[in-house]
């Protein structure tokens, strides 16, 4: 079995090194072009291009995989790519639009039961048809979902939209963070594609089409969403804050400082106007919300590192009564 790969970020080097690990035949690998990293914003290669490099993988990384967008450096990649002839395309977190016509260019490999033959997988870190889209691991934090985990999905020309071939759930539980659920499914996602691979050659993997209900789409996140709206309940900011973690970062206003939010949990609270600092301590600052109390544990200031609140509030006190701000040019309508 010839396998082409194509991914960028590390959740999918993961399965990229999962399935060397296992021994399969990878002939082919895509990524995204080198992008500025690094104080010296200087270009580097994503994960699964380091992955593809220190293996010594033919690698490809053109801006786009539509010719007449890309030009002669997309047409130049689709011919190498159909040069190294591909049974299958594993796919994960690739972050490029993939043509029909690409989805469609490796051999493919029959599904059981006479369910025709599947040319591209995908490994996607949702259970479908929960959560299609660019940032499922964000959106099903941030919506206080209990569960998730990987599908392993036959391509097609919609979004997320191709029948499931396997799934495997795990709980998301109450205080992880968007970038360690992230590490978690990427080593599920490696489990998983080298399952559904070995079950695909021996030809016990068969397909079923996603159900009409329960479709949510996982939209992109913006650095705009990272302000937090303390008119919003305490629950839903502290699940916020841990959905934004790494990236952007849950902020602030405090003194015409943007404060970073690390680390947070809700509390009950009387009644009080949202923003408003009803307590400060080693135990935490206490935030007034629309319903409940935030307790913010971990900040950071402006060109700062993540702190404790007691070290915190060792260079930046904070007083009960002051109030933290949601910045007018990015407030929600009211």
């Amino acid at each position: 079995m010839r396998i082409a790969f194509a991914g960028t970020p590390a959740f999918a080097a993961a399965g990229l090194e999962a399935l060397l690990a296992s021994g399969r035949e990878v002939c082919m690998v895509l990524s995204q072009p080198d992008r500025p990293a690094g104080r010296g914003m200087q270009r580097q290669p994503g994960a699964v291009a380091r992955v593809a490099q220190a293996h010594g993988l033919p690698l490809l990384a053109p801006a786009s995989l539509r010719p007449e967008r890309g030009g002669a450096v997309t047409v130049d990649a689709l011919d190498a790519l159909r040069a190294a002839k591909p049974d299958v395309l594993v796919v994960a977190a690739y972050g490029l639009i993939l043509p029909e016509a690409v989805l469609q260019l490796p051999r493919g490999l029959p599904l059981a039961a006479g369910g025709g033959t599947v040319t591209a997988l995908n490994i996607h870190a949702s259970l479908l048809p929960r959560w299609r889209g660019a940032a499922p691991i964000v959106r099903a934090i941030e919506a206080g979902d209990t569960q998730t985990g990987i599908s392993i999905m036959q391509m097609d020309a919609g979004l997320d939209t191709g029948p499931i071939l396997l799934t495997r759930a795990i709980d998301i539980t109450s205080q992880v963070t968007a970038g360690e659920l992230t590490d978690q499914l990427a080593a599920l996602g490696g489990e998983l594609i080298v399952a559904a691979l070995a079950d695909l050659a021996d030809g016990r993997l068969q397909g079923r089409a996603q159900p009409a209900e329960g479709v949510l789409y996982a939209h992109k996140v913006s650095k705009r969403e990272a302000w937090l709206d303390w008119q919003q309940p305490a629950q839903q900011l502290a699940a916020r804050i841990r959905a934004f973690d790494p990236f952007p970062g849950a902020c602030s206003d405090l003194g015409g400082l943007t404060i970073k939010c690390w680390r947070g949990h809700a509390l009950p609270a009387e009644p009080a106007p949202p923003g408003t600092v009803l307590a400060a301590g080693a135990a935490g600052i206490v935030v007034a919300c629309g319903t409940g109390a935030l307790c913010l544990t971990q900040l950071q200031r402006p060109g700062g590192r993540r702190l404790a609140v007691r070290d915190f509030l060792a260079g930046t006190p904070v007083a009960p009564g002051q109030h933290w701000t949601t910045p007018a040019e990015v407030a929600p309508a009211p």
